[in-house]
């Protein structure tokens, strides 16, 4: 069988941490086995490495202009895209035998992350913050008088969880973006995309690397979560309700926490969209969205609500979905998943098909040996969690308004919304939409490459990060009658 070995972690060599112990992760997949070896950092070694980046790291970052560290950025994403690159073929083989993924999707999905990192896109994404992305430089001048300056965490930490491969990279980005230094918590499932960026931007540009670390421990370890929260100004923790509520016990009075825990995403189809020839498209969209990462992704749809009326009806709809994702299966197989997961699939194949037999309007399309499943449901009822792993409910409506009472009950936890839709649905849905709790609108077949500088969980990406500092005009007037030329 083929074998791997792949050490993760990265934190700058003038941090002087002394002797690391490692602890080594056995992976075994359809792919291959891979050795895995975790740093087991100590609560002293991550004081002292979060210390480093405070005092020492950071005068780095202020040294170079936000513009010359867009453009280190982009010289690294660059060697990151390279297929040719020994070490990004390294980390493709890594993260297959890690997570199971199929190669070519692993392919794909990597190079759309990536993507969104380039410098048209980091420039977007300062944009939408920042009027003047040279704030983060130096001081300047406000419309109202004086001056003033962002500034970002003297420290930010945080904590990846380990679902999607590419998803550190945000965090990653976003304080380099705002010159901070950052200290992030790899997952134990997936602790190679934030290792692989960190040494890539050590090949490109060494100062900027020195400024992040990427570090391991043992899920609630104490003593080490501790020793970290003493340290950030910023937490940023990834996660589900349990694992943030965790943090934030923890958190100091004076430390913010921003978490991004499990949301639920859906998909919107009018009947505009469901004439013959673009139905079958739309079944495309929504079976890619579905499988891509295997709904692993907080903004993979798990409900997909079709509008009645059109040539197509909602449960053709349905069974065309279930034929693309049937497709896709033997493209892109799934990935191996846990007895637990086999569980949840079962139970909830059982339940549906318990409503079927009771005689409730409800089909499942897909046997249990597939990698997939279409749940259609011919009445408006609320939307469950699927249990992932490419499983859909498609609900026929008769109307927009519909989808917004059958969703409203889950304001708290709406991410994503796919639509297709016409010019003039476009902004009415939209309006509906946003007013219950969802934060992003995309195209069907687009939920898996948000834009750059997308407002995750409806926050922003860099200003949730800033603190401002600004020199009232008062001080400004009163320094003129010190000037050696006053009059």
């Amino acid at each position: 069988m083929n074998t791997q070995h792949w050490q993760a972690g990265y934190w700058p060599e003038q941090a002087m941490l002394g002797s690391v112990e490692w602890e080594t992760h056995t992976h075994t997949s359809p792919y291959g086995v891979l050795h895995l070896q975790l740093p087991r950092l100590h609560p002293d070694q991550i004081k002292q490495c979060a210390t480093y980046l405070k005092t020492q790291a950071q005068r780095h970052l202020r040294e170079r202009s936000i513009y010359d560290i867009v453009s280190a950025l982009d010289q690294c994403v660059q060697l990151m895209l390279n297929p040719h690159c020994e070490q990004r073929q390294q980390v493709e083989r890594a993260l297959q035998k890690i997570t199971g993924y199929d190669a070519e999707m692993l392919r794909l999905g990597i190079n759309a992350c990536l993507r969104t990192f380039r410098r048209p896109e980091l420039l977007r994404f300062l944009s939408e913050d920042f009027t003047d992305p040279t704030i983060l430089d130096d001081f300047k001048p406000r419309i109202q008088g004086g001056w003033s300056k962002a500034i970002g965490p003297e420290l930010l930490g945080v904590v990846w969880a380990g679902n999607v491969p590419g998803i550190p990279m945000w965090s990653q980005i976003a304080a380099l973006l705002t010159k901070s230094p950052s200290l992030g918590k790899v997952a134990t499932a997936e602790p190679i995309f934030a290792t692989w960026f960190a040494r890539s931007l050590q090949r490109v540009a060494p100062d900027l690397a020195q400024t992040l670390a990427v570090l391991w421990w043992p899920g609630g370890d104490t003593g080490s979560e501790h020793s970290l929260l003493q340290e950030v100004d910023v937490m940023m923790v990834y996660g589900g309700e349990a694992t943030l509520q965790a943090w934030q016990n923890q958190l100091p009075a004076s430390v913010r926490l921003l978490g991004h825990g499990h949301k639920f995403s859906a998909a919107y189809i009018s009947q505009c969209a469901l004439d013959t020839r673009q139905a079958q498209h739309c079944a495309q969209l929504v079976a890619l969205d579905s499988s891509q990462w295997d709904q692993q992704a907080c903004y993979a749809p798990q409900t997909v609500f079709v509008e009645r009326g059109a040539a197509v009806s909602p449960k053709e709809f349905a069974l065309l979905v279930a034929g693309e994702l049937n497709a896709l299966a033997q493209r892109y197989p799934r990935q191996p998943i846990s007895l637990a997961t086999k569980q949840a699939l079962a139970q909830w194949r059982q339940v549906h098909t318990m409503a079927w037999l009771q005689g409730q309007a409800v089909e499942i399309f897909g046997s249990p040996t597939d990698e997939w499943a279409v749940v259609y449901k011919e009445h408006a009822t609320q939307p469950e969690a699927s249990p992932t792993q490419r499983c859909i409910t498609v609900i026929a409506v008769d109307h927009s308004q519909e989808v917004i009472d059958l969703l409203r009950p889950y304001r708290r936890v709406l991410q994503t919304v796919a639509l297709a839709t016409s010019p003039e649905q476009l902004f009415l849905v939209a309006t509906q939409l946003s007013a219950i709790g969802v934060h992003r609108l995309c195209a069907l077949g687009a939920t898996a490459q948000p834009q750059a500088g997308w407002h995750h969980d409806g926050r922003f990406s860099l200003l949730d990060l800033i603190r401002m500092t600004d020199i009232e005009s008062s001080a400004e007037r009163l320094a003129q009658q010190f000037a050696w030329y006053r009059d």
